[in-house]
């Protein structure tokens, strides 16, 4: 029963990414699958979007060209703790996401990364966050 009230509860997803083109597709791509996704190109922009709404999850690149992603998810985890943030990582910088594991981060993902992989990846950070909300 339990599976079935998470399955139908929408899940709010923040995408920070300042590849304006890959944050488009997803969030079309997510969008089909029943994701309402909200998007950011840099994170200041992220951190107003944080705090004028409520999310469930958030994905946010490691490099950006306003603010390094470690600095965001610094910012993201003093503000709202208890949400899950998923690393994005380009080739070659697994030592800053694994830096983002330590500060807080759900996990991390390296980019190009499939669609059903990230989709699985949040599942499960909505998952534990609920299962936390919980206790």
């Amino acid at each position: 029963m339990q599976d079935t009230l998470e399955t139908q509860k929408q899940i709010k997803l923040l995408l920070v990414d300042d590849e304006v083109g890959f944050s488009t597709v997803i969030s079309k791509r997510m969008g089909k699958r029943g994701v309402l996704v909200e998007t950011a190109s840099g994170g200041a922009e992220a951190i107003q979007l944080l705090r004028s709404r409520d999310f469930d999850v958030a994905i946010l690149d490691l490099k950006m060209e306003d603010m390094d992603g470690i600095e965001v998810l610094k910012i993201f985890k003093k503000m709202v703790p208890k949400m899950p943030v998923i690393m994005l990582t380009g080739h070659g910088s697994e030592s800053s996401a694994q830096e983002g594991i330590l500060l807080g981060a759900f996990d991390y993902l390296t980019k190009p990364c499939e669609l059903n992989e990230l989709l699985q990846k949040i599942s499960e950070a909505v998952a534990m966050k609920h299962k936390e909300n919980i206790k």
